[in-house]
């Protein structure tokens, strides 16, 4: 189990004997800027804008000090 350090450690170890040296480096490459789909906010920074603009006229704190 993966619930301390070493057993972590020993997760490690029996993915890479099972998968491939390369385990991780496989899974990394599958996610993040690689895959090419822009999700979320990122797709459509319009939208990103509208948003933090609503956000802001909902804000409790107050006006920002200059």
């Amino acid at each position: 189990m993966s619930g301390t350090k070493n057993g972590g450690v020993k997760a490690a170890e029996t993915n890479k004997k099972r998968y491939g040296k390369d385990f991780y480096k496989k899974i990394g490459a599958k996610g993040g800027v690689k895959t090419g789909v822009k999700k979320g906010f990122a797709a459509n920074p319009t939208l990103a804008a509208m948003a933090g603009k609503k956000g802001g006229t909902k804000s409790k704190r107050g006006k920002a000090k200059k």
